[in-house]
């Protein structure tokens, strides 16, 4: 759901991923029309990145328990 968020308002996914500084400066970028395919690659990455990094805190606090 995110990553289909991220690709058609990519300024959005960041708000969902607890980042508005960031979902701002994307939507500055998405306002153009040369900035929304920069502005959706980097939505992607971004909710990617913040899967891999909820993945990675699952396996550390199951080892710490």
């Amino acid at each position: 759901m995110r990553l289909l968020l991220a690709i058609f308002l990519p300024f959005l996914s960041f708000f969902t991923i607890g980042r508005p500084v960031t979902g701002v400066i994307c939507l500055l970028l998405q306002i153009t029309v040369i900035g929304w395919p920069v502005a959706a690659l980097w939505a992607v990455y971004s909710v990617g990145q913040f899967h891999t990094d909820r993945k990675i805190d699952e396996v550390l606090n199951r080892e710490r328990c």
